[in-house]
């Protein structure tokens, strides 16, 4: 252990790519140059939390059988949390009013009263509440214009029949997984929340508002790190993986645009952060644009 007062441990350039790799072999996230200082930061605050003397022997614990836990921690540490409701409102408008009300469209007219999205990277989970919320107004408006012949009144569903919502919201950190699941925030998270949308989504408890029982019904939140080939839910319609392939290089982030194809519907979406593009990454997905709005559309490819 480190004595009291002394002078922080030096990391040495050789120690520094040795934590580089791990972290990179562990969950794809690369650190490039201009990163490379925020990186050093989380390392040195670990390392003081670990009362450790050495980066080469915190490097030993996290790579040893009893560093898993201090691993997971470092992976915590080294993601931005940042999210909102409503984030990136052209990008939103775009999914609600014409990707997702033609997808309804086909849907019902083949008999498919399914909708899944996969929220990837859903942090403390502004993302996934906020597209459980805007699928169920647009398919009460669009049983409203079109009612289904055998729907049967649920009172105050909020999803109406036949159809059904899944949302599966995925995280690499367990400590917003769990702030996600709980589903309650203050009066400045709720900001971009407009006053009829708390009303019909949100209960006021105290100085906070709490997602309602009938929309966490429809958000199923787990673990999941996507540096895995395993796929958490199949036949998506959607994925959101906003602002989460920048910490990737182009390696990784090609492998991941593969992962997603796999497990999207034939003609399904992925939504990206606004710096971030599929273009150079992929043939296999042709981008929709409108009004300042971009998603990234599967193309059916012959195998």
């Amino acid at each position: 252990m480190s004595a009291t007062g002394a002078a922080p441990a030096q990391l040495t350039d050789v120690e520094l790519k040795l934590l580089q790799a791990l972290i990179y072999q562990e969950c794809g996230m690369h650190f490039d140059a201009r990163r490379t200082e925020f990186l050093i930061d989380r390392l040195q605050r670990r390392l003081k939390e670990s009362q450790m003397d050495s980066f080469y022997r915190y490097y030993r614990h996290l790579t040893s059988g009893q560093g898993k836990e201090e691993l997971a921690l470092l992976l915590e540490n080294l993601t931005v949390n940042e999210t909102s409701f409503f984030r990136n409102k052209a990008q939103l408008e775009l999914f609600q009013k014409h990707i997702l009300e033609d997808l309804l469209a086909r849907k019902a007219a083949a008999g498919d009263y399914s909708i899944r999205i996969w929220s990837a990277g859903c942090s403390t989970g502004q993302e996934p509440y906020t597209l459980a919320m805007m699928v169920c107004d647009s398919l009460i408006y669009h049983n409203l214009r079109f009612p289904h012949r055998q729907e049967i009144p649920l009172g105050r569903a909020i999803v109406p029949s036949p159809w059904q919502v899944e949302v599966l919201a995925s995280d690499l950190n367990y400590t917003v997984l769990r702030t996600a699941q709980e589903g309650s925030y203050n009066e400045a998270q709720m900001a971009p929340v407009d006053y009829s949308c708390r009303l019909r989504y949100f209960d006021k408890l105290a100085d906070r508002y709490a997602v309602r029982a009938a929309v966490k019904q429809l958000v199923h939140f787990d673990f999941h790190n996507l540096k895995t080939e395993f796929v958490p839910q199949q036949r998506n319609d959607f994925i959101f993986c906003r602002n989460v392939m920048m910490y990737f290089d182009e390696a990784e982030q090609k492998r991941l645009v593969e992962k997603f194809y796999r497990c999207l519907n034939p003609g399904g979406h992925v939504f990206v952060g606004h710096a971030e593009s599929l273009l150079s990454l992929t043939k296999k997905f042709a981008m929709v644009h409108r009004n300042s709005g971009t998603a990234y559309q599967r193309i059916e490819v012959a195998t």
